[in-house]
């Protein structure tokens, strides 16, 4: 006897998934954020988040650091995987794979070995906060910036770069007006997977004996306290920033992938 399935049936597994392990949690989150340790309904958690300068100045302080990691990892992706996309070598799977190596180790031991490495080079690293966590985020998060980029890169159509030289345009202008713009929905894709996380992994940070909070370090410090309410608010409002930064990128990135050519030809 054989079982048949329609699509409805298919769907009540990915249905349970999503209503225990995101919808539940997300409620929760939700009613401490709006309560108080009493259970009665409060903005309190709200406006202490926009009326404390610690808050304020930690959400800047990752946008920073988020920020400024995703610039150096796309300084480094790009150009490793525009020579590796493009090149004629024939062991360029074999050196893209050594990029992604890293990603199948411990996430411990690569931190714990990049300290070492740091403490012989600048011996207390914990006089260079801001610098040695760009360094630990890129070296974590560089693979994630390398994978988008090659794929947007590798399906680059060749034609458009003959035609674009057979028109007069040098290897500059081709790169400008055609390479560049035909890969913004790779960098778009990787800038997503680099901000984001870098936001709130306060690992990094901890292991590398950085003090200054960033978002994620900040709401464990106040759920450790077992304030519940303000680690939930926090956590909302990341939440939302969140989705509004993948809501514009995605934007952006829809927009460069359907009307690109367009725009360029």
């Amino acid at each position: 006897m054989k079982l048949r399935f329609n699509r409805k049936q298919l769907c009540i597994p990915y249905a349970a998934f999503l209503l225990l392990f995101v919808i539940v949690p997300l409620l929760v989150i939700i009613y401490y954020a709006f309560t108080n340790g009493e259970g009665e309904f409060t903005l309190e958690n709200l406006t202490a988040f926009f009326s404390s300068t610690n808050t304020i100045g930690t959400l800047i302080y990752s946008f920073a650091l988020a920020i400024t990691t995703t610039l150096v990892c796309l300084a480094i992706a790009y150009p490793t995987a525009y020579i590796l996309a493009r090149s004629g070598f024939k062991k360029k799977y074999v050196l893209l794979l050594l990029f992604i190596m890293p990603m199948w180790i411990n996430f411990t031991l690569r931190i714990t070995a990049l300290k070492e490495i740091l403490t012989a080079i600048e011996g207390n690293i914990a006089a260079y906060p801001f610098l040695n966590s760009v360094i630990g985020m890129t070296y974590d998060f560089l693979p994630f910036m390398i994978l988008p980029l090659y794929t947007s890169l590798l399906k680059l159509d060749k034609n458009l770069l003959e035609a674009a030289q057979d028109l007069g345009a040098g290897k500059i202008r081709v790169f400008l007006r055609v390479t560049l713009p035909l890969s913004v929905p790779g960098i778009i894709s990787g800038i997503t997977m680099v901000l984001l996380p870098s936001m709130t992994n306060y690992v990094v940070l901890d292991m590398l004996y950085n003090s200054t909070y960033i978002m994620g370090s900040l709401i464990g410090s106040y759920f450790n306290a077992y304030d519940w309410n303000n680690g939930s608010m926090i956590s909302l409002i990341l939440l939302v920033i969140i989705f509004i930064v993948t809501l514009v990128t995605n934007r952006f990135s829809d927009k460069d992938d359907n009307g690109g050519r367009e725009v360029i030809l």
